[in-house]
This record gives structure tokens, C-alpha cells and sequence, in this order.
């Protein structure tokens, strides 16, 4: 009898320590992904950023000259916005109802109507407009310039220009806080820039220790923590606020673009050399990756849909690439015809 008492107290901490377990598990939710359709959408023209439009359950597709749009529910193509030479990427200001496209080859943005995708004007910005990120709260709309090495801030209402700032290295992907800051990779310099929006002003310049080439940024703003996607196959986890690298975690290569899913505090790197890696934010300092999805070569931007939790990702099939000359020394594996696509990947359990 007493050897049985004696052992009450460690079953009960074991037994208490496999419920806190199980909780913790079960509050985390699915954590892992499968692709679950494939869209053969076609069509002409590369690709860049995606963006996802929640009001209208939507994809808009940077092509090269041009963006469709196509319906997230059937993966049928809805429209398609013509004149846009080097598109890059596509904001949204919802309340609005304008959308933002940055056309790299035209140093412009132009400017739609969310409802029926007609285009209501266009705005000069600096040399080679790569990614563009509305801000809510100054309710202007950023562009930045991989060329020009600059942003430009242009009025989301009027669409007149409201400044430039220069940014000392050519600027990559960007996420707005929310309080009045975007936040912008320096590819070349592997630097994090905070801007001001009101006041179109730098506020912080940081080194992304660890970090080489940063590409895709997404961030966590409820935890002010920014999601950094980087060329030498990591994704840095900073501080917003300080700085400070707080994680590391192992990716595969060709990131260019990331994401964060409040809902399932899932963190997300789209790879392009077909694969999408998954990462829990167990806390603000503490990361595990809980997947590799594989998706398709050449897979390397996405969107995410906050609602659902799927995530949109695009590639097409490639047949060799032409010969090398001396102007193009590398050339690239040529696209085949008709072959683009649409992938979706859902949560499918843990």
C-alpha cells in the first residue's frame, strides 16, 4: 500500500504532463499541407508575385505584360488587366475598391477598379518598380524600385506621387505593420529597412544576421515578428522592433516569396526548386519546421487565403534552354507553351 501511494505523485505529473502535450497539439491545429488541385489555366507570359484579393475570393497573377485574374473557388480565369510591360506585383486597397500593378519595363504603376478591373489611371515611379504593399494607415501605396534602388509613395485615392526615398540597395519584397511602417528587404546589401509612411522617412536599418539575399517578406504583427526568405536556403525570423535575429530555420533553395497565417501561426517559404516549407510559431522566439511540401519546380511565389488557409502557388513545364550567346552566357530553360498552372495546397491533418 504504501509503494502505491508513493508512486501516485509521479503518475500524476506524467499523466498531467501527457495532457499538457496533447493540448498543445491539439490547439495547434493541422499542420500539414498537400496539393490538393491543379489548374491548368495556360496562357501567355512569365511570372512574378500573386496576390490574393479576400473580398472577392480571387488571384491576381503578374504575366509578364499583363495580369489575370481568376477565381480561387473554380480556378477559372475571370479577367485579365492588358498594358502592364514587366509587371512585378499587385496591391489591393479594399476599402478603396482600387488595386495597384507595378509595371518594371514602364517605371509605372497603373491603376484599376477592384470591381471590374478597368483601368483608371497610372503613376510614374522610379526606375524598375519590382514589389508594391498598400499601407493602411497613410493610405498610400509603395513601390519598390530594383533599378532606381529607391520607393516611390503615391496617393492611393488621387494617385498622385507623395514623395521618394532612397534606400541605399536594390529593395526586394516589403510587409506593412498595420501601426504605420513598412518594412522592406536590401537584397544585395542582406540589410531590413523600417519606413516611416507618413513621413516617408528611414526610422531603422538592421543587418539580417545569417541571412544572404534576402528575397520574400511576410510578417507576424500581432507578435511583431517579419518573416524573411533568404538566397543561401534559410528563413530569418526578426524582431520587428529590435532587430535581432531570434531564429534560423533550414528551407530549400529559391525562395522568393513568404507568408504568415495568423489563424494557424504557420509561417510559409515557397521554393522554387518545388517545394514549400512549413514552420510553426510554437512562441514569438521559438520555430519548428513541420513540413516539406513537394510542389513543382519553378513554384517560387504564392498567396495565401487567410480564410480558408490554402495557399496559391504557380510554375508551368520547361523544355532546355536555347543556346548561350554572349549576351545571354546562362540562358534559362524555356517555358513550354500552354503549360502554366495553378497549384493549391491545402491542409490536409498533422
Amino acid at each position: 500500500m504504501r509503494s502505491m501511494r508513493s508512486d501516485r505523485p509521479v503518475l500524476l505529473k506524467t499523466s498531467l504532463a501527457v495532457f499538457v502535450l496533447v493540448a498543445a497539439a491539439l490547439a495547434a491545429g493541422p499542420t500539414r499541407y498537400s496539393v490538393a488541385k491543379t489548374y491548368p489555366v495556360g496562357g501567355d507570359g512569365g511570372w512574378d508575385y500573386l496576390t490574393f484579393d479576400t473580398g472577392a475570393n480571387r488571384v491576381f497573377i503578374s504575366r509578364g505584360t499583363h495580369v489575370m485574374v481568376m477565381d480561387a473557388g473554380s480556378g477559372k480565369v475571370v479577367g485579365d488587366i492588358p498594358d502592364t510591360p514587366g509587371v512585378h506585383g499587385i496591391a489591393l486597397a479594399p476599402e478603396l475598391g482600387r488595386g495597384f500593378i507595378s509595371s518594371g519595363r514602364a517605371n509605372s504603376v497603373t491603376i484599376f477598379d477592384l470591381k471590374d478591373l478597368h483601368k483608371i489611371g497610372e503613376a510614374k515611379t522610379g526606375e524598375g518598380p519590382d514589389a508594391i504593399a498598400y499601407d493602411p494607415v497613410s493610405k498610400r501605396v509603395f513601390t519598390f524600385n530594383g533599378r532606381g534602388h529607391d520607393t516611390t509613395a503615391i496617393d492611393a485615392a488621387s494617385g498622385a506621387v507623395a514623395g521618394s526615398l532612397p534606400l541605399g540597395g536594390k529593395p526586394e519584397f516589403a510587409a506593412a505593420d498595420g501601426k504605420g511602417r513598412i518594412y522592406v528587404n536590401i537584397e544585395d546589401k542582406s540589410e531590413l529597412v523600417a519606413l516611416n509612411t507618413q513621413t516617408l522617412k528611414e526610422e531603422k536599418r538592421w543587418p539580417i544576421k545569417g541571412c544572404e539575399e534576402p528575397s520574400g517578406l511576410a510578417m507576424d504583427r500581432e507578435h511583431r515578428r517579419l518573416f524573411a526568405g533568404c538566397g543561401n536556403k534559410v528563413m530569418a525570423v526578426v524582431n520587428a522592433d529590435t532587430g535581432d535575429v531570434v531564429a534560423t530555420l533550414p528551407i530549400d533553395a529559391g525562395v522568393d516569396a513568404n507568408a504568415f497565417d495568423p489563424g494557424t501561426q504557420l509561417a510559409f517559404s515557397s521554393n522554387g526548386s518545388g517545394t514549400l516549407t512549413v514552420v510553426h510559431e510554437d512562441s514569438p522566439d521559438k520555430y519548428t519546421v513541420v513540413h516539406s511540401l513537394e510542389t513543382a519546380r519553378g513554384a517560387r511565389t504564392m498567396a495565401l487565403d487567410p480564410n480558408t488557409h490554402r495557399i496559391f502557388l504557380v510554375t508551368a513545364e520547361f523544355g532546355p534552354p536555347p543556346a548561350a550567346t554572349a549576351e545571354n552566357p546562362r540562358p534559362r530553360p524555356t517555358m513550354v507553351p500552354g503549360s502554366f498552372k495553378v497549384l493549391v495546397a491545402e491542409l490536409s491533418g498533422k
